[in-house]
């Protein structure tokens, strides 16, 4: 529960940069992005998983290249439940899938637990 909340917390966050550097995207206030980002983190986390499995083989064929698409896909099924959220076309909901995804990856790079590697002595 509490990593579902921290990636919504970082989709969000995310979410708010895209929408300043992605023009066709848009939010009608703060809690129509808050709710956008949790929406995404749960696409992310029920649907995105199905959605790879069923286009296994042309992300294959891509080598991987394709997991754009699905990330797109999950920012327009959001755009799409959320009224308070406009999405233009495929390039916003790509550009912004690509802001989300780096600005999750550094947040969750950021908190992660530091491991600890071997010592010499």
């Amino acid at each position: 529960m509490t990593r579902l909340v921290l990636s919504g917390a970082f989709a969000a966050l995310g979410l708010w940069i895209a929408s300043y550097l992605v023009r066709g995207l848009a939010f009608d206030g703060a809690g129509a992005l808050v709710i956008a980002g949790l929406l995404l983190a749960l696409a992310n986390a029920f649907v995105r998983p199905i959605a790879t499995i069923l286009t296994l083989p042309i992300t294959l064929l891509t080598l991987g290249l394709f997991l754009l698409v699905i990330n797109a896909w999950m920012v327009s099924l959001v755009a799409w439940l959320l009224p308070g959220m406009t999405l233009s076309g495929f390039w916003a909901a790509l550009f912004t899938a690509i802001v989300v995804s780096i600005v999750s990856w550094i947040g969750h790079a950021a908190i992660r637990p530091k491991v600890a590697g071997p010592t010499s002595r």
